[in-house]
């Protein structure tokens, strides 16, 4: 263990902590005079805003989703009258067109109401939150 070699002077003061904060922080949050589900249910102006943009938001959703999925079957009949050589192609003993409307479509059903379910699931929540904030 070495001694540290003695130093000229006054030794340093130690250094004083402020803590700066704002007067605000530790006054109670000012309440709304009504919450958002109050609004709601008396059917206000605020209240019917508030139903306007979750119905949108829902609206929007379920048409983006509906969109991909209609699109993404309505190009294969496209597909294969530019490509006739696709339609004669062989997947597992079916043939190509039969392959992807009867079994590959079926995962990607699937797959689109999952994400339109969660995002669903995730707007309602948003909009709660939004809703009940004090």
């Amino acid at each position: 263990m070495t001694v540290p070699p003695p130093q000229d002077g006054p030794a340093p003061k130690p250094t004083q902590r402020v803590v700066v904060t704002s007067p605000r922080t530790r006054a109670p949050r000012a309440r709304r005079p009504y919450s958002g589900t109050r609004e709601i249910n008396e059917q206000s102006e605020l209240g019917a805003v508030y139903m306007r943009t979750l119905i949108r938001a829902q609206r929007r959703l379920g048409l983006s989703v509906c969109l991909v999925v209609c699109g993404s079957l309505s190009v294969l009949p496209l597909l294969f009258s530019i490509e006739p050589d696709l339609g004669r192609a062989r997947v597992l003993g079916l043939g190509l067109p039969w392959f992807l409307l009867c079994v590959a479509t079926f995962p990607m059903l699937l797959l689109a109401g999952w994400f339109y379910v969660r995002q669903a699931e995730r707007s309602e929540r948003e909009f709660a939150e939004l809703v009940e904030r004090p």
